[in-house]
């Protein structure tokens, strides 16, 4: 873990030097080097020799800024005097650079600080408003829309459904199932009671193939009750009803 140290309100060279930037009330684009230079160097020469590598740090920007002082203190020459560059110029972006990150800093900080009282609910939004489907815009949905375009979107759909019809079984044809007699139906019942006896109603409507199967087979239910051939009972509500066969005799 990296550990910042901090001395006399400055956490580094960059630090004390928009420090005095600031109190001399100068810009930071033409800083005064030699004014800067001489505070910067008042400074480290108060500094206790404590850490060394943090002094260090400190001696190299002083060095920094003798070096650019004594290249501005020189005379140019008239003809490069345009071409060369500000020896300012380094130290400026440096600058730039560390207060725009110690700015950066200093809002996290202060978000870190007050993050605590910073509390979420749950979205409260009434289900009518959550269901809520825009209508649909058909000038814009409708947009660059032509007939050859449908032209071109209806013969895709067709080809689509040509394509799902087997051209084999498409020939078959449907087969019909006979009509269920009502009377070969009882005869059926019937025989199924002679063999079981006793036995649920829906054990019986179990066996059946399909709906009409079934109704046939209530219908003809109610009839062997009506001819006395079955008895129904049904101990509680909701259980499943019994049937008992009334003749006599066992199985086919």
């Amino acid at each position: 873990m990296s550990i910042s140290y901090k001395l006399e309100n400055f956490e580094g060279p960059l630090d004390l030097l928009l420090h005095l930037i600031e109190k001399n009330k100068v810009s930071i684009y033409d800083i005064p080097i030699v004014t800067i230079t001489e505070q910067y160097l008042e400074y480290v020469r108060n500094m206790e020799q404590e850490d060394l590598n943090l002094v260090s740090e400190f001696l190299v920007m002083a060095a920094t800024l003798i070096d650019i002082k004594s290249r501005m203190l020189l005379p140019r020459e008239e003809k490069a005097e345009e071409e060369e560059e500000d020896p300012r110029a380094e130290l400026v972006a440096r600058l730039l650079e560390y207060k725009y990150f110690k700015y950066v800093s200093s809002e996290l900080r202060d978000m870190e600080v007050g993050a605590d009282r910073i509390l979420y609910k749950e979205p409260t939004v009434p289900k009518e408003v959550a269901q809520y489907v825009p209508p649909v815009d058909l000038d814009e949905m409708l947009d660059g829309l032509t007939l050859a375009k449908l032209q071109e979107i209806f013969r895709s759909v067709m080809k689509r459904n040509e394509d799902r019809i087997d051209p084999v079984r498409s020939r078959f044809k449907t087969i019909a199932r006979e009509p269920i007699s009502l009377e070969e139906k009882v005869e059926s019942v019937l025989a199924y009671a002679r063999l079981h006896r006793k036995f649920s109603f829906r054990s019986l409507l179990i066996s059946q193939r399909d709906k009409l199967e079934i109704v046939v087979t209530f219908l003809a239910v109610l009839e062997l009750m009506k001819m006395g051939k079955l008895y129904l009972t049904q101990e509680h509500l909701f259980d499943d009803i019994m049937i008992d066969s009334l003749e006599e005799g066992g199985a086919l």
